[in-house]
């Protein structure tokens, strides 16, 4: 029996392989637990379209990352802090500001994928970088000043 699975099966296959399992399998377990359906000729065409598709929108993603990765090499930011004695920093910066900072610009960006090079705790220039799809890992300036 001929089947598509939907779903990743231990020692089977994953997710959109077409694989042949015995019939009582097919029928008994994998049909009726929604993890597998029947690699009719309609199926197996549909299947088809649909890893197209999915190929085209992920290098569509692919390449907006690409120019988002430019878009943020050029780009700084600036984070004003209040500051003590001696200029030291009341607290750290976080990436949750660096986040805030660049959607001030138009820039959004989820506060979990940029990671800062080490502790902010003064006053100056630092870089944070930022995780986009794959290897594509661009470098942001971040200035701490002074706030006014």
């Amino acid at each position: 029996m001929k089947l598509i699975l939907k779903e990743d099966v231990e020692k089977l296959g994953s997710a959109g392989d077409l694989v042949d399992v015995k019939d009582g399998f097919g029928r008994n377990y994998l049909i009726p637990q929604g993890k597998a359906a029947m690699a009719t000729d309609g199926a197996i065409r549909q299947y088809e379209h649909l890893k197209r598709e999915a190929a085209l929108r992920a290098e569509l993603s692919v390449e907006a990352a690409k120019e988002l990765a430019e878009q943020l090499e050029a780009t700084s930011v600036t984070i004003p802090v209040t500051v003590g004695e001696d200029d030291k920093i009341h607290g750290t910066v976080t990436n949750i500001q660096v986040a805030d900072s660049l959607e001030e610009r138009g820039i959004i960006i989820d506060r979990r994928k940029i990671s800062l090079d080490q502790d902010i705790k003064a006053l100056g220039e630092y870089t944070a970088t930022i995780d986009l799809v794959g290897d594509l890992k661009p470098q942001v300036k971040v200035w701490v000043v002074k706030e006014d």
